[in-house]
């Protein structure tokens, strides 16, 4: 412990400037370059993107899957780490060995591992075909179905892990004293699991959703250039279009929709807490 609060000020400085220099002023930077324009400041930058109807359908289309991805996962989610948790120590070090093994897999090796699956000769489609449901291939890739499917496996470990670590912290007799009292299944998930686990949601749903957002490889790869969402759309701005103006509004979109997906997720846990 340290003799007064001084002296812990001072060993966290450096850490405080070095997260400064790191974050904040990039941060700073770049909301500065978004606002600017014709020497002075201004918001003309957000209302000639959103005044372009493909830069509308790209944003709506981001928040789509990234809402439809976060809350596919947290329903997956809660039912693995449910089964993990209630396994012996043995069987649940190696299952949540497996969660967390595609994490250390490259995004470009897993979203790849896709186009083998969802393409026209790949093994979705030659199932498909051999059961005799099509006589042609399907048109799986280059849809929003096939950037849905991407994303969540991306991240879905993620959300595992912050659930199985909130459920762990659950009292093991609140459970069973619940089903003693009558209550069925679907009240003690919400009235019991929901409120002991909000804090695992909260995390996991932000990594999720913010994940979704900000992911380029998989969008890229999976979408092409007929399912854009914002961050393909940024990677255009900056390395074809040369439009370092539209990039910045873009990038403050992004970091406006985490932030706001965060306080939402609080907000709606610190309701359900009350």
């Amino acid at each position: 412990m340290f003799r007064n609060p001084r002296e812990g000020l001072a060993l966290a400085l450096p850490a405080v400037i070095f997260a400064t220099l790191l974050f904040l002023v990039p941060v700073a930077i770049l909301l500065s370059e978004a606002f600017r324009a014709d020497g002075g400041w201004s918001v003309q930058g957000y209302i000639d993107f959103f005044s372009v109807p493909l830069h509308r359908t790209v944003f709506l289309r981001t928040l789509k899957l990234g809402v439809l991805v976060a809350g596919t996962a947290a329903v997956i989610g809660y039912a693995a780490a449910f089964c993990i948790v209630n396994l012996d120590p043995k069987s649940r070090g190696r299952v949540f060995g497996l969660v967390v093994l595609p994490l250390m897999i490259s995004p470009v090796a897993r979203t790849y591992a896709w186009i083998v699956i969802l393409g026209r000769t790949g093994i979705v489609n030659e199932t498909i075909m051999g059961l005799g449901l099509s006589q042609t291939p399907l048109r799986l890739l280059f849809t929003e179905t096939a950037v849905f499917i991407g994303l969540l496996q991306l991240f879905l470990p993620l959300m595992i892990i912050s659930l199985v670590s909130a459920m762990e912290n659950i009292p093991r007799d609140v459970i069973p004293a619940a089903r003693v009292l009558g209550a069925n299944w679907f009240a003690v998930f919400f009235k019991v699991i929901l409120p002991l686990t909000k804090e695992g949601l909260v995390i996991g749903g932000t990594l999720v959703f913010t994940g979704a957002l900000t992911a380029y490889i998989t969008p890229a790869i999976l979408g092409g250039s007929k399912v854009l969402m914002l961050e393909t759309l940024l990677y255009q701005r900056v390395n074809v279009a040369n439009d370092f103006v539209s990039a910045s509004v873009i990038a403050m979109i992004l970091i406006v929709m985490s932030f706001a997906a965060n306080l939402l997720l609080k907000r709606i846990a610190t309701a359900r807490g009350r």
